[in-house]
């Protein structure tokens, strides 16, 4: 794959502590990353509610991480707090599950495949959770999704937020967009509105010239919807993202 994309300049948007796999992927592959996140992660405001729920993890049957921002700032906020012998642990990924799985979590379950809360809900540890105690970790105002078919299946429900989501300045992508792109990566529907609200009016116009490599077809769906045409469905993995822009840009040749 060395020097496949040669050239090619590829516009990274994700926030800045999840970009650097991809990064250094790209650049293996001959590629010129240039990261410009569309999402900012920091830390929470008022971590009170956090702790509040971080003081009965051990009433909780089950802990659900629906990020690796979740997974490292939820784990950071827990430091020196033992982890229930009996909190069984889930994600939607297997990113976040390695993520886990590096901070010593065994038998982590999670999607094999497609990484969101739809494939969690279908793995048949999600069958029957009636009566089960639940404590999702995530970003304040994440999707609700999960949250509510689990409460709908019958288990009772509780969020942790661990971080917060902010739009960055757009300096630095509109800087980045200065030099020209030949392909843009988005890795979530909220990331493409902050590119697009932080681009400004023309933003759409210039996009539908660039083809988008986005990592699920929810994410496609809501750019096609915003009139971008030149969608690709690349898949969750930052390998299945720069398999995709190679065998792209091999075609083009």
């Amino acid at each position: 794959m060395s020097g496949a994309l040669a050239g090619r300049r590829v516009l990274i948007t994700r926030p800045v502590e999840q970009a650097r796999a991809l990064e250094r992927m790209l650049r293996d592959a001959g590629g010129e990353p240039v990261c410009a996140p569309a999402i900012e992660i920091r830390d929470l405001a008022d971590p009170a509610p956090f702790y509040a729920v971080a003081g009965r993890l051990a009433s909780f049957d089950l802990a659900i991480f629906v990020s690796r921002n979740a997974v490292s700032r939820a784990l950071d906020l827990l430091a020196g707090r033992p982890w229930p012998a009996g909190l069984q642990v889930a994600t939607v990924g297997q990113g976040s599950r390695a993520a886990l799985e590096q901070r010593g979590f065994g038998n982590v379950i999670a999607p094999a495949a497609q990484s969101d809360s739809e494939a969690l809900l279908a793995l048949p540890a999600f069958a029957a959770v009636r009566g089960k105690q639940i404590v999702i970790f995530r970003g304040e105002g994440g999707r609700e999704l999960l949250g509510r078919e689990l409460a709908a299946r019958g288990a009772s429900v509780e969020h942790a937020a661990c971080y917060r989501r902010v739009v960055p300045q757009a300096d630095r992508m509109r800087c980045a967009w200065a030099g020209g792109m030949d392909a843009v990566t988005v890795s979530s529907a909220e990331g493409l509105a902050n590119m697009l609200a932080m681009l400004g009016e023309d933003a759409a116009r210039r996009l539908s010239r660039i083809p988008l490599f986005v990592p699920h077809p929810r994410v496609a769906r809501e750019a096609l919807r915003r009139g971008l045409e030149r969608v690709i469905v690349a898949g969750p993995g930052d390998a299945e993202m720069v398999s995709a822009l190679v065998a792209h840009f091999g075609a083009a040749r």
